[in-house]
């Protein structure tokens, strides 16, 4: 794993400033890993030369309303397969619900979200253009994603 690319939000002005631009961020729970998100992942960084993701922490995964038991996969544990990502530069934990105050000492080029978002409607999107920024909505694979995986494994037949 390579745990130097992951950070805490009191180092990120350090780090962004290594970084070349122009900087794409994106943020999510990334619980239970899958080929839709790291698809995502590598389009997003594609837009640009680094790619930072805010990963929300156990607490923030929590309160999203993902359904109970959520996050599966631990902060710590997310992070490392997250960073073993090659189209992933650096990761930061946030505890809120949203990474306003991340994405304000960030500043990056670039917002992504999944398109299953509507750019429209996020205070982040608002946030990131303010500043000139670039707020933008990649194509969502359907039928990838963690919710649809828990389903599929709660309705395997249990063995006794």
């Amino acid at each position: 794993m390579n745990a130097g690319k992951v950070c805490v939000a009191a180092d990120i002005a350090g780090r962004i400033a290594t970084l070349p631009r122009p900087l794409v961020f994106t943020n999510g729970v990334f619980d239970l890993l899958h080929r839709g998100h790291v698809e995502y992942l590598a389009a997003a960084r594609a837009l640009g030369a680094s790619l930072v993701v805010g990963l929300n922490s156990d607490l923030s995964a929590r309160g999203l309303g993902k359904g109970t038991g959520r996050p599966l996969v631990a902060f710590e544990d997310r992070a490392a397969v997250l960073a073993g990502l090659a189209a992933v530069d650096l990761i930061v934990g946030f505890d809120e619900p949203a990474p306003l105050a991340l994405l304000e000492g960030v500043r990056p080029d670039i917002y992504t979200k999944g398109g299953d978002y509507d750019m429209d409607c996020l205070p982040e999107a608002a946030l990131v253009r303010g500043w000139g920024g670039s707020a933008i909505a990649l194509p969502f694979l359907p039928g990838r994603s963690s919710s649809t995986l828990i389903r599929r494994i709660q309705a395997l037949p249990h063995e006794h």
